[in-house]
């Protein structure tokens, strides 16, 4: 029995010590892109650089690297591709991740030399020389530099940011000409470059031309009204106007009304939607005291409280509405005073059913708190109400009209006008079905809908196409159901090549609201982290590429953030100290970062969910939450943070640009419905 026992113990001691002597399983590519893909970066890399070391398989280089320079660890990046580089010498991938990754650890001389071995030819070659022109920046030779980033700007995929380094270079020089120039191709290749719009608005004064200076620290101060350095300049600069302010602030009057034909349907009644013109960017009333409006036809003012006649207006009179020690009062053109309470309902009636009538509005705000932003005189269909809200002490204008009308109105304002007819016809189907499913999203101020991007981006018959009118027309009623309700018709003006999924955004679970692929020449089923550079990089084949009377911009963008004006943006929400890393810590399968890490000298902040991390990484907003970011260095003290972007948006659901590409391809508006949005049917609801 004894010499059984021992005889178990021999068995049992050989066992353990050969588990202990088998070596651990190895973790395969997909897997190691499964942990990064769900949140676990650091785990991820470890699993590459384990594969690496064992199978020594290019693609676990990349992606080790990739992922060590996303942490804000490039030196280690810089040991990864050193031992992938010995292993494959003449691998451009290789060659092109190690220089980047010279050049993220401030080792200018390696990242020149290995950039120069790289001939990307062709469109590819324009990022390579922005990267070589940045290596030679830190190395102090600016001549060089210069040279290639002109070279650079002559291309057509990253003119904003070769053209905004280039205006640095000849600020160095104090060329500042030369400088404003160059900022100016920036700022008009992608208007939302708010950097390249200051530093534009800077050289500009220094070179004496104050009142284009001035126009466009207005418009830098639109998108944020507090920024302290912006109003000083405008303080700063109103004595040296040669123009008067009125000149340059682009106000657009109209002071005619245009001949409108009222849509009428054959199916049955059409739903009435109440839109308030001229809110807030949140949607909310904005502050007005007086409101002038002129109607094409004659017309009645009615108060809402009792239906009673208030007061009888002729054709093209203009009236008036001002607020006065707390009360409103109703002006005619000849000054008689008409005080109310409450709501006043202006009707104009057209002659004839085949005539229809506007009401023009003077200085109502578009694209409040947007680079965009403007106050122009807008014309409207339907009736408009006046609003005395006590409450907030403001006149609320709301427009009440049908909804085909109201879509008429939104159609170029979300989309452009001579895009492809079947994209248009996809987008009107979109707008009627995001007006049905959120009528009655700001009831709590009175009125269904706003007129910005809160709800959809609305300009009356001042934004209304020829295009666009047609669109509506042609696919009247119809909308997008998911069990015989209608959908959440979201949409981005790009995508960026990738959709995002509705859960990957933080929204919620649905299954017509899932990832799904524009590229032409990717396949994104078998797609690796460390691909995110290459597709943002460089240019690819893309439904979402189409660029006809539309910027690249919306496809690819690039951003230029100081470090130290990033940790003035950052202290609104903690002081952290000086920034040393931004970090994204979770990024979806299509690209899109979903919470970030922001490293300071005295803490760390983190920003969750789209918004808060498009808002909080730079002046103004980013595009999208689809980058990757990059530090730059100078003189070994960390300058700026470079963010290469891709799409316009938050990505999920429909993709404007790309539905552009897809018609223009062929295909038709329920094709292109249906890629974006599968699982739902194409409804008119009129027949329902």
């Amino acid at each position: 029995m004894k010499k059984i026992f021992f005889s178990f113990l021999l068995i049992l001691g050989s066992a353990l010590l050969q588990a202990q002597e088998a070596p651990a399983i190895l973790p395969t590519l997909e897997q190691a892109a499964e942990q990064y893909f769900s949140g676990q970066p650091q785990k991820s890399l470890e699993s590459y650089i384990q594969i690496s070391k064992q199978t020594k398989e290019r693609d676990s280089f990349l992606n080790a690297a990739y992922i060590a320079l996303e942490q804000g660890t490039p030196k280690q990046a810089v040991d990864i591709m050193d031992a992938a580089y010995r292993l494959y010498p003449a691998d451009a991938d290789v060659i092109e991740f190690l220089a980047e990754a010279y050049l993220a650890d401030g080792q200018y001389e390696n990242a020149e030399k290995f950039f120069s071995l790289l001939d990307g030819g062709g469109e590819r070659s324009e990022f390579l020389l922005v990267q070589l022109a940045r290596a030679q920046l830190g190395m102090g030779e600016h001549k060089l530099a210069k040279h290639n980033l002109q070279r650079a700007a002559a291309g057509k995929n990253h003119t904003s940011l070769s053209n905004f380094l280039l205006g640095q270079a000849f600020e160095k020089e104090k060329d500042w000409a030369q400088a404003a120039a160059a900022y100016e191709k920036a700022v008009k290749y992608d208007h939302q470059f708010t950097e390249a719009r200051y530093a534009w608005a800077q050289t500009l004064e220094k070179a004496k031309d104050y009142n284009e200076a001035y126009r466009q620290y207005r418009i830098l101060r639109s998108a944020s009204p507090k920024n302290a350095a912006y109003n000083a300049a405008l303080t700063r600069l109103k004595p040296k106007l040669t123009k008067k302010e009125k000149e340059l602030q682009a106000h657009k009057e109209r002071q005619t009304h245009t001949i409108v034909k009222p849509v009428v349907s054959l199916e049955g009644p059409l739903q009435q939607v109440r839109v308030a013109i001229g809110t807030t960017g949140s949607g909310r009333p904005a502050a007005r005291t007086k409101l002038v409006f002129t109607p094409s036809h004659p017309f009645t003012i009615t108060l809402k409280s009792n239906g009673k006649t208030l007061a009888i207006g002729k054709a093209k009179q203009t009236w008036r509405v001002e607020l006065s020690k707390g009360k409103a009062v109703l002006y005619s053109p000849k000054g008689k005073k008409y005080p109310f309470k409450g709501t006043i309902v202006i009707s104009p009636k057209a002659p004839s059913s085949s005539e229809g009538s506007t009401i023009l509005v003077e200085k109502v705000m578009s694209g409040a708190g947007m680079t965009w932003a403007s106050v122009d005189d807008k014309e409207y269909r339907g009736k408009l109400e006046i609003k005395h809200d006590s409450k907030r002490a403001t006149l609320l204008a709301i427009n009440i009209v049908n909804i085909e009308e109201y879509l008429m109105g939104v159609m170029s304002s979300e989309m452009p006008s001579k895009f492809p007819m079947n994209a248009l016809r996809a987008q009107a189907v979109l707008a009627r079905t995001y007006a049905m499913k959120h009528l009655g999203k700001h009831k709590a101020y009175g009125y269904d809908l706003c007129d910005t991007q809160n709800c959809q981006v609305y300009g009356g018959v001042t934004a209304e196409s020829e295009t666009g009118n047609a669109a509506v027309e042609s696919t009247m009623g119809q909308v997008l159901l998911y069990k015989n309700k209608p959908i959440e018709s979201v949409f981005s003006a790009n995508a960026g090549g990738f959709t995002q999924s509705a859960k990957e955004a933080g929204w919620f679970a649905t299954p017509y609201l899932n990832p799904v692929s524009d590229y032409q020449d990717f396949d994104f089923e078998k797609l690796q982290p460390y691909q995110f550079k290459n597709l943002l990089q460089h240019p690819h084949q893309a439904y979402s590429l189409y660029d006809k009377n539309v910027s690249r911009a919306a496809y690819r963008w690039a951003r230029v953030v100081d470090a130290k004006e990033l940790q003035q943006i950052i202290k609104r929400k903690k002081d952290i100290g000086a920034i040393k890393a931004i970090v994204p810590q979770k990024r979806g399968r299509s690209g899109y970062v979903t919470q970030v890490l922001v490293k300071g000298s005295k803490g760390s902040v983190t920003l969750k969910k789209e918004n808060v991390i498009r808002n909080n990484l730079c002046p103004g907003m980013l595009r999208s939450s689809y980058f990757i970011v990059v530090p730059n260095y100078e003189d070994r003290q960390l300058k700026n943070f470079v963010f290469y972007g891709g799409g316009w948006g938050h990505g999920v659901g429909f993709c404007q640009t790309g539905a552009a590409g897809r018609a223009e391809a062929g295909q038709d508006y329920s094709q292109i419905l249906q890629h974006y949005f599968p699982q739902t049917d194409l409804t008119d609801t009129r027949k329902e």
